[in-house]
């Protein structure tokens, strides 16, 4: 008899979990694993960056909204949801620091702990976090990196923070969907299709760093979810303008120029190819 297979994501802000993997999370809830969303902050910092959410913001506060859209896109995605609690630190201008009593303020053992728990509890066999970038360098991004991969050490750990059975996740990946060769990809579909392309000042911002598909070990086919993902995207109102650029690209072409999802293999326990296309490879008993 196999085992059932667990994935915890662990997302920063609400509407992370739509934007990075949704496609992948998708996929595999489809095939009956089992998926834990873990969401540090409540983005209360946020910018409401649809007008068409402004009116539920100015009644109920943004905070409040925020937390109504993420239960609707755990619905969409069919996942399990926890939230750690923690304050957005917002994303401050240069010379300033983030707020002593925010998610990147505190003390790291003290954000830590709490996802040690669940890690103990949940017991995944696979983390999906961000890199050491954070992805882009958003205070909480960077935090999320660092607390994941310090709860995961912890985890397993028995001499820290005592309380429930350890548990060795067997494979930690990062996140990396917004690489510059599939940004310049999707670009020049769309400059052959004479489409209009949102992508110009992407490129600017991101043509003088690395290129992150270099660190891809994974690349999983998700075009079949593509649209579940976008169902979650637009729950997130308050984030995502449905004019705006993450529809900007026909889903039928994007499905033709790059069906997958990458990711970054950043440890695992057990024996894998230099290539996967399944963050499961090497666990699956088969």
């Amino acid at each position: 008899m196999s085992q059932t297979l667990r994935l915890m994501a662990v997302h920063a802000h609400p509407d992370d979990e739509a934007s990075k993997g949704a496609a992948t999370t998708a996929k595999y809830r489809d095939e009956g694993v089992e998926v834990m969303v873990v969401t540090c902050t409540g983005g209360e910092l946020g910018d409401v960056l649809n007008p068409a959410a402004q009116a539920d913001v100015d009644a109920l506060g943004l905070d409040a909204v925020r937390r109504a859209e993420m239960a609707e896109a755990a619905r969409i995605l069919d996942v399990q949801h926890r939230w750690l609690g923690f304050r957005d630190s917002g994303y401050p201008s240069e010379g300033h620091q983030v707020a002593p009593e925010s998610f990147a303020g505190l003390p790291l053992e003290q954000v830590t702990e709490p996802l040690v728990a669940l890690i103990r509890e949940f017991r995944p066999h696979v983390v999906t976090t961000y890199d050491e970038t954070g992805g882009y360098p958003h205070p909480d991004h960077i935090r999320t990196h660092e607390i994941t991969m310090a709860a995961v050490d912890a985890a397993a750990n028995p001499r820290r923070f005592p309380g429930g059975r350890i548990w060795d996740v067997p494979k930690v990946y990062y996140n990396q969907q917004f690489t510059k060769r599939r940004v310049e990809a999707l670009h020049l579909a769309l400059v052959d299709a004479d489409l209009e392309s949102p992508y110009h000042d992407w490129l600017e911002r991101i043509s003088e760093g690395p290129d992150m598909f270099e660190m891809v070990t994974t690349r999983i086919h998700g075009a079949d979810y593509f649209g579940i993902r976008d169902q979650a995207l637009l729950a997130h109102r308050t984030q995502v303008d449905p004019a705006g650029m993450w529809f900007a690209m026909p889903r039928e072409i994007e499905k033709q120029i790059w069906p997958t999802e990458e990711f970054q293999l950043a440890r695992s326990i057990v024996s894998v190819d230099v290539s996967e296309d399944d963050l499961f490879a090497g666990l699956r008993g088969e």
